[in-house]
């Protein structure tokens, strides 16, 4: 029996001392796995710095460039539409106006030839009776 209990110690100690083992070696995983944590941040926030930083501040000019362009395609939008407008509304008027300067200046005319038109029916109906 007392054979059977040494085997047993043996084996269990076998066993204490690959747990240690194992602890040591769950620990160092840690520890490795931390270390090439922080190396990753540090590379991450260099990669940052140098590339994408000087990129964000580009977007940002543009962005800011583009949209000084669209307000002053927008104020110059409007100041067309206000030209077109006012323009629209003088070449109404101006169509207005000919009109009737050519209306009365034509009624003259027309009532001429109207009366011209009746003395001679007139003058030949009175030589056909």
């Amino acid at each position: 029996m007392e054979q059977s209990l040494a085997t047993t110690n043996l084996l269990l100690g076998i066993m204490a001392a690959v747990s240690v083992l194992e602890a040591l070696l769950l620990i160092g995983a840690g520890i490795g796995g931390f270390l090439v944590y922080r190396r990753v941040v540090t590379l991450m926030e260099g990669l940052e710095q140098r590339q994408i930083a000087p990129t964000v501040r580009r977007v940002h000019a543009i962005l800011d460039d583009a949209k000084a362009v669209t307000e002053t395609i927008r104020s110059e939008t409007v100041r067309v539409d206000q030209a077109i407008l006012s323009t629209m509304g003088r070449v109404d008027d101006t169509v207005d106006r000919v009109k009737s300067n050519v209306r009365a200046k034509t009624s003259r005319l027309v009532g001429l030839v109207r009366g011209a038109r009746v003395a001679l029916e007139t003058i030949l109906q009175s030589r056909a009776a």
